[in-house]
């Protein structure tokens, strides 16, 4: 049995196209994070297709929040569940060319207040690989218009093929983050690339 069918269906899939008040959303998202846990957040990004102009989207707001050391990060979890946001748990992304538990790929998963405006909260480590690879495959699609456009017929394709299954979507989406990657990392070094202030 080949692997796509094995895989769940949960709320339809579906993608909007790039919404204005999405960037206002984060913006009222990280105020309240960083109202809350102050100095332990070193920068609040918006992240994911929310985050690149142009870009259809599942309406969900992604946003990193980077801190100094996640083994010590009491200072930021006690007031954000304070604050209403709902505890998740350490998980790991996924890159083909790390373990599948490396610490370069570690973070803590958050999500809004019950009844909030949806969003996820990826808590990631300072200068870890997946913290970077967030910001840089952000500004990479933001800065190149052709490859947004087939990026976004990629997402499109895999809502059609997949419409049922987010976890079905992802499967066919994972292997493109990883060429875009590839992609990125030489805009990056011909750039000299630095990521974006925090909020933008």
């Amino acid at each position: 049995m080949p692997a796509s069918a094995r895989l769940k269906k949960s709320r339809p899939v579906v993608l909007l196209p790039h919404q204005p008040t999405w960037a206002q959303e984060f913006a009222e998202t990280a105020r309240r994070i960083g109202a809350a846990a102050g100095p332990a957040v070193l920068r609040i990004d918006h992240i994911g297709s929310t985050a690149v102009p142009g870009l259809a989207a599942k309406d969900v707001i992604d946003i990193q929040v980077t801190v100094a050391n996640l083994n010590d990060i009491a200072e930021l979890t006690h007031p954000l569940w304070q604050a209403g946001f709902r505890q998740g748990a350490f998980e790991y992304d996924v890159y083909h060319g790390l373990p599948a538990q490396s610490e370069e790929l570690r973070k803590l998963y958050l999500r809004e207040p019950l009844g909030g405006r949806r969003t996820h909260i990826h808590v990631r480590e300072t200068g870890r690989f997946n913290a970077r690879f967030a910001l840089l495959f952000r500004d990479y699609l933001r800065a190149n218009d052709a490859a947004r456009d087939e990026y976004e017929l990629l997402k499109r394709r895999a809502s059609e093929v997949f419409p049922d299954s987010i976890e079905g979507y992802l499967y066919l989406k994972e292997p493109v983050f990883h060429l875009i990657y590839q992609a990125a990392e030489l805009w990056a070094a011909k750039k000299r690339w630095k990521p974006d202030f925090a909020g933008q």
